[in-house]
């Protein structure tokens, strides 16, 4: 089922969540829940907040080649436990703030460990999209959107453009 996602300005976005006591049937289904909304949105990274959710598991695929298979991945209270010193910039979006983008700098890989749906603990090194990506991802987890990485000026424009889109959505 594909759920409706939050746009900023909106306190859920900037809450911490709480980390998954346990994997159930219901994490199942939001999870997959998650991936269709994702897709359908289209994006490459979905967290659980983004949806009103407010609990540790995002989403993401980024092969985005046409030709490529989907390479879905679902992670359950995820952490970073290592970082690279080098880093990469890229011209990041978000799924709630839609058609804005602005140059964000992160480390270029990093290590994240997680839970699969099988209550499984993973661990696996990332680089390109993928490590900015889950880094997004993440963050959201913590209450951090991208444009909180950018200069005042540049994020108070951001925010201003979404309240205006809120205001016409609610007319529509």
């Amino acid at each position: 089922m594909k759920r409706k996602i939050l746009i900023h300005p909106d306190p859920r976005l900037k809450k911490v969540c709480a980390a998954v006591p346990d994997i159930s049937d219901e994490l199942r289904v939001l999870a997959k829940d998650m991936l269709e909304t994702m897709y359908a949105a289209p994006g490459i990274g979905l967290a659980a907040p983004q949806i009103g959710i407010l609990e540790r598991l995002v989403v993401l695929d980024c092969e985005k080649e046409d030709d490529s298979e989907p390479a879905p991945l679902v992670m359950v209270n995820p952490r970073i436990i290592a970082s690279s010193d080098e880093t990469n910039v890229y011209d990041e979006g978000c799924l709630s703030i839609p058609d804005q983008y602005a140059e964000v700098t992160r480390p270029a890989e990093v290590r994240v460990e997680w839970l699969d749906l099988d209550g499984n603990l993973q661990e696996r090194d990332m680089d390109g999209l993928w490590a900015t990506c889950v880094q997004h991802e993440i963050d959201h987890l913590e209450g951090k959107l991208f444009i909180d990485y950018l200069k005042p000026l540049k994020r108070q424009m951001i925010t201003r453009k979404m309240q205006k889109l809120k205001r016409e959505m609610a007319r529509a």
